[in-house]
């Protein structure tokens, strides 16, 4: 029996709030967003990798590095619809959003959320890791996505509050933002309305919930860590110069 083929889409946009020109920020020596990409191919399942964004700006970056980059509407109120937009002129059944400030996201995992959603019955699937003793703080932090599952790992609830309750990390764990679909349950999730809980909550993923879709949750050890901020992106850089800085020490 032949796979389905699976596709990734990378949305990216200009205009963030609290890091305007993300995708663009190059103080490693190469746009943000192309790091982005770097990763995703490095996927085995995944082909094509497209970039999806409204800005010319980030068009022609990401043709100057050599992605496939696709200019659609500017009134999308979200990155999935920006997704599904590509989708929808994409001959792959799967279809995978890596979010275009993921320049960390282990390709690996991509290849585990294809497999996963490759099985029947499975409409969409995500990445969550479980959180560590150390990260108590996280508990209370709504920008930090919690989730639970099911006994065979499907998702039973996303929320920006501590759950399930209690104040410590046994059994928590943190959702990585990237999805996997299955091109028509997209596209049947981006035609939808918001709901109340989505709407209560910021979390459009509530919607697939309450839509009755399956969504099954890979469990990861990696740390995707995406960029928000500017320290977030400091701390980036710094991070990419440790891993490319030659160690100089003298043997001893």
């Amino acid at each position: 029996m032949t796979a389905p083929r699976a596709a990734a889409v990378v949305p990216a946009r200009y205009a963030a709030h609290r890091l305007p020109g993300k995708p663009l920020l190059d103080e490693t020596g190469k746009p943000l967003l192309q790091h982005v990409w770097e990763q995703v191919r490095r996927a085995r399942s995944l082909d094509p990798v497209v970039i999806a964004t409204d800005d010319q700006r980030i068009f022609a970056a990401a043709e100057a590095f050599g992605a496939r980059v696709v200019m659609t509407s500017p009134d999308h109120a979200s990155g999935s619809d920006r997704v599904a937009e590509v989708a929808r002129g994409l001959d792959a059944e799967l279809i995978v959003n890596v979010q275009g400030d993921e320049p960390e996201i282990d390709p690996d995992d991509l290849d585990r959320l294809v497999a996963t959603l490759a099985q029947e019955g499975c409409e969409l699937a995500t990445l969550a890791r479980p959180l560590r003793a150390d990260e108590k703080n996280v508990l209370n932090d709504p920008s930090a996505v919690k989730v639970v599952m099911d006994a065979a790992g499907n998702a039973l609830y996303f929320s920006r509050s501590p759950i399930p309750w209690g104040d410590d990390t046994a059994g928590c764990h943190l959702h990585v933002g990237v999805y996997a679909w299955r091109r028509d349950a997209l596209l049947a999730f981006t035609a939808a309305h918001p709901t109340a809980l989505e709407q209560r909550e910021r979390l459009e993923q509530l919607r697939a919930l309450a839509l009755g879709m399956r969504c099954a949750v890979v469990v990861t050890e990696h740390d995707a860590l995406g960029i928000d901020t500017p320290e977030d992106y400091a701390r980036f850089v710094q991070r990419m110069g440790s891993a490319h800085r030659p160690d100089t020490r003298k043997a001893t």
